[in-house]
């Protein structure tokens, strides 16, 4: 496995860092932060000019067809922010959940619109019983002649205040099946959860109703689709907690050796040593489980136990590394001004999306065939 960065990849990092230095200082994310929809519309343009939202798109749909190491790259260097908004959801989960479960009419109809960001997703899954896997899903619709009517809740959904559609998973007679609805459309409403990063949001249906055409794919076979975009989406949510551990090794580095106590830096105190160490063990952790996920991915090979070992080893990182970074910086880290605690509530925020690391253990066990899947 070559670790060792293309020139394109390199490329897509250092664009992508001069671009988060300049345009997603800590003062914009800070007020990002206190805003219900963590974007403006100005960002968004020049992401989209940026063609950021097609990386994960074939070239046939208007998208670049990179490989997901590429994508990879341009998301841990937006972690090292953190960036928040609806890159992931959408121009990632959301793209990959229509190359997958889609009809070649809706792709085409959608997934350009994806590419250049006048169409954004988010993924309505989860709900009251938190979870993901299909036992969890308990929102039904209910067909209505050539429709289909919605009722239910759908929580801890991200994103959902900053996009055009939503992307819904509900039961039907036939079995769990995705739907396509209006993010604004009349039944619909969307409540920001306080206390998350990044747009966490409580979405109600409420008779809604959706036309046939905006049933993505066949009624009753949208898991597995919507499982294959699992597998692929998630290695690049690993990637942005990795650039975020980064981000935060750096950080503790730099403040211990300007940090000064009793005459010298508090660097050179074991205490402060040992937390810095932790750090990086979580942070390598994270990095070579996701490198490995990501590599086994682009080449063909059976990547399951791969992925769920980053899950876990990435969610599980980045909350702890925030722990350490703290103990590193004691009171300082608590003043908002400072910005540690940017990555603190999202370490939080992003914890159990797509699955906590005790549900992805359980799932490694079984792609390893250590219990029956």
């Amino acid at each position: 496995m070559d670790l060792s960065l293309t020139e394109t990849q390199k490329l897509i990092q250092d664009s992508t860092r001069d671009f988060v230095r300049n345009d997603y200082s800590k003062e914009v994310l800070l007020d990002l932060d206190e805003k219900p929809e963590p974007l403006t519309k100005e960002l968004w343009t020049k992401i989209s000019q940026l063609g950021w939202m097609g990386m994960a798109i074939p070239e046939e749909y208007g998208g670049t067809g990179n490989t997901l190491t590429d994508v990879a790259v341009l998301y841990e260097e937006l972690g090292r922010g953190p960036v928040p908004g609806p890159l992931f959801s959408s121009g990632v989960l959301g793209a990959l959940t229509i190359l997958n479960t889609a009809s070649a009419a809706q792709k085409e109809a959608w997934l350009p619109d994806i590419a250049c960001g006048s169409r954004i997703l988010a993924l309505a899954v989860t709900e009251k019983r938190y979870g993901w896997s299909p036992g969890h899903v308990e929102m039904a619709a209910k067909r209505d002649g050539n429709e289909y009517v919605l009722n239910g809740t759908k929580l801890f959904v991200h994103d959902a205040a900053s996009a055009t559609d939503l992307l819904v998973l509900a039961k039907t007679e036939s079995g769990l099946s995705m739907f396509r609805a209006d993010a604004g459309g009349p039944g619909v409403s969307i409540r920001v959860l306080p206390g998350f990063l990044s747009g966490v949001t409580e979405v109600a249906f409420e008779n809604v109703k959706v036309s046939s055409e905006d049933l993505i794919g066949a009624e009753g076979a949208a898991w597995s689709g919507f499982d294959a975009a699992l597998r692929s989406a998630i290695p690049i949510l690993c990637a942005y907690k990795v650039g975020a551990c980064q981000a935060l090794f750096e950080l503790s580095v730099d403040y211990s050796r300007e940090r000064t106590q009793f005459g010298q830096p508090i660097g050179k105190f074991q205490r402060v040593q040992d937390h810095i160490i932790h750090i990086v063990n979580y942070l390598d952790a994270a990095r070579w489980t996701t490198n490995e996920a990501l590599w086994k991915l682009d080449t063909g090979q059976d990547a399951a136990s791969s992925v769920h070992m980053a899950k876990a080893l990435s969610s599980d990182g980045y909350l702890r590394a925030c722990d350490f970074t703290h103990e590193v910086h004691a009171g300082i880290g608590v003043m908002r001004e400072y910005g540690l605690t940017l990555h603190t509530k999202m370490s939080r925020s992003l914890y159990h999306c797509l699955g906590a690391p005790k549900f992805h253990c359980k799932r490694m066990e079984s792609a390893l065939g250590l219990v029956p899947a």
